[in-house]
Formats: C-alpha cells, sequence, structure tokens
C-alpha cells in the first residue's frame, strides 16, 4: 500500500481509501461524493481527518493513509500505513463496547466516550499496512 494520491478514493471493492502522510504541507478535498453522502479530508504528514457530511468520522495522530475503509452499525474496518505509531480516533457509539481487532489479533475492548469517539493506538511501520477492525459488542 501506498499513500493517496488523489487524498480520497473509490476503490473497486466500493470502499473508501484516503490520506498521505508523506504531505508536508496540509492538504483537504472536500464535496466528495460517496453513496449518497459528501466527504471531506484533509491530510499531512501530521495528521488525518475524515468528515461524512460535516460529522466526525477518522482522525490520526501522525497523518495515515487509509485504504478499504468500510463501516456498518456494528462494525468498522479498515488498512491503515504510517510513518510512525498513529493514536487513531473514529466515530463511535456514545458508551458503546468495541472488540478491537489488529491484524486479525483480538486486542481486548475499549468502550466508546460520550461524546461518540473511540481511541486506540496503533504500531506502525513505514512499508507496513495494518489492519484494524472495530465489533460492537
Amino acid at each position: 500500500m501506498s499513500v493517496v494520491n488523489e487524498l480520497l478514493r473509490t476503490e473497486a471493492d466500493n470502499t473508501l481509501s484516503f490520506g498521505n502522510f508523506e504531505l508536508e504541507q496540509k492538504s483537504k478535498l472536500a464535496d466528495y461524493e460517496y453513496q449518497g453522502d459528501v466527504y471531506k479530508v484533509k491530510t499531512f504528514k501530521e495528521i488525518t481527518k475524515l468528515e461524512r457530511n460535516g460529522v466526525f468520522v477518522y482522525e490520526s495522530v501522525p497523518g495515515t493513509a487509509v485504504t478499504h475503509f468500510q463501516e456498518t452499525d456494528d462494525r468498522m474496518q479498515f488498512q491503515v500505513e504510517g510513518m510512525d505509531d498513529a493514536q487513531i480516533t473514529v466515530e463511535a457509539e456514545n458508551g458503546a463496547e468495541y472488540k478491537v481487532n489488529i491484524d486479525g489479533i483480538n486486542v481486548g475492548r475499549v468502550t466508546a466516550n460520550l461524546g461518540g469517539k473511540l481511541v486506540l493506538s496503533v504500531e506502525l511501520n513505514p512499508g507496513k499496512v495494518v489492519q484494524v477492525e472495530l465489533v460492537k459488542q
């Protein structure tokens, strides 16, 4: 995997890919239509942020590249790559508990805060893709 040079794109399998952690300057792409929603991405080496219809969906510090991002009412999964370990925050159901799988390994459960955000840390190394899956319990 590599960065998403277009900043945001729809893949052949109808998932989203976004983010470019190699950029020195902040770049953004707005008004991207996907499955009836409008997305906006801001990304560069320090942060990657995705919004849907003006509402927070994903954020990583430092910036990352995310591919094959998909979500349902009870599951979110994506592949992520970056230059260094990242703190990733995603939208979630207020107070709900989620099982976290990283590269197919159950690393435990985490509860979303009352603001509907779930925070996790992911170990990243350049050139290595990590699969992340969050399953609502």
